[in-house]
């Protein structure tokens, strides 16, 4: 491996297109103009279909899947070129050949509709990096939330909540924002399922029977973790300075949070993979593609994320080997020793 692929050097973040129906071409060509094709020392590239990205065929990797595409008209037929780009760009920087993956917003149904066996793209990423467990956070300067269960019906989520599920993904998320954010001692705020946090049973016995045995095995380790907490009282800007990152139970008790706050430069990012992987925290727009009214800040807060993560992930190499280099070594026996 080259000396740029083992420090992360100026490897290329690559920017996936995403449903070429939906705003996801428009929002990465936008942001790769607004960033003049670079994020601090990385060139970005982006990956698709050749006619989608023809306006920079220059910083082009091209899918051989093709794309017939019209605005807000999504069509399955398109599916191969879309799952193409993922893995494209989830190969190479796998491979050491691109310093993070940013994608753009993918529609579940129409991927649905080709065969495509998972719920999104976090399990997709999981998948592709052999990642034992992926986890979804969302993050912005103001909030970083983290659902512990995504994409499943409500009816279905006190059943998924088990100790296990929380203290994986709560030791994720912390070793994420020690490596990936710069915060040496995290502070983890932990989420109730019930209001009131179940009221000690009279609301619900999951807070007490389930989450709060959780939170005290991840104390008793040493971390800094708080909970159950009720979730009404979390989000406000008091509160706000008390945690580092906050795990909720259940996909709209985090996100509807964190998309009051930072509607326009929220980050979605997949904690817990072997790469760097970052997306805008909204949807393909069908009801606006094609018209010029996408805004791209969210990618643009995307792509400069994944740089800054990138580059953290770099220096943590650096400083490393460093250290291999310079630890003593034992000093070898005589024979008459």
């Amino acid at each position: 491996m080259s000396k740029s692929a083992e420090t992360g050097g100026n490897l290329p973040i690559l920017i996936t297109m995403g449903e070429p129906a939906g705003i996801g071409p428009e929002i990465a060509l936008a942001a790769f103009e607004a960033l003049g094709g670079r994020a601090g020392d990385h060139p970005l590239k982006l990956v698709g279909d050749v006619d989608v990205f023809a306006a920079h065929a220059d910083a082009l990797i091209p899918t051989r899947a093709r794309v017939r595409a019209a605005p807000g008209r999504p069509d399955p037929a398109n599916s191969a070129a879309v799952t193409e780009a993922i893995e494209t760009a989830v190969r190479m920087a796998m491979a050491g050949q691109a310093a993070a993956v940013v994608t753009a917003p993918i529609h579940k149904a129409v991927l649905a509709a080709s065969g495509f066996a998972f719920p999104g793209h976090t399990e997709f990423l999981a998948h592709l990096t052999g990642a034992p467990r992926a986890v979804m956070m969302l993050a912005s300067d103001k909030l970083r939330v983290v659902p512990l269960t995504i994409h499943m019906p409500l009816a279905q989520v006190p059943g998924a909540i088990t100790e296990g599920a929380i203290t994986q993904t709560a030791r994720i998320m912390l070793d994420a924002l020690a490596r990936d954010f710069g915060i040496a001692r995290p502070r983890l705020a932990v989420a109730g399922l019930n209001p009131h946090a179940g009221e000690d049973g009279v609301l619900g016995d999951e807070d007490g029977a389930v989450i709060a045995p959780a939170v005290a095995a991840l104390k008793a380790k040493g971390f800094d973790v708080r909970g159950p907490l009720p979730a009404d009282t979390l989000f406000h800007d008091e509160a706000r300075k008390r945690h580092d990152a906050v795990l909720t139970m259940y996909h709209d008790q985090g996100l509807i949070p964190i998309k009051t706050l930072s509607f326009w430069d929220g980050v979605n990012v997949t904690l817990g993979l072997p790469i760097v992987r970052t997306s805008p925290d909204h949807g393909t727009a069908f009801d606006i593609a094609g018209t010029g009214k996408a805004d791209a800040r969210s990618m643009i807060a995307a792509i400069r994320l994944a740089a800054q993560m990138a580059d953290r992930r770099a220096q943590e190499r650096t400083q490393e080997k460093c250290a291999a280099v310079f630890r003593p070594r034992a000093r070898p026996k005589k024979d008459h020793e």
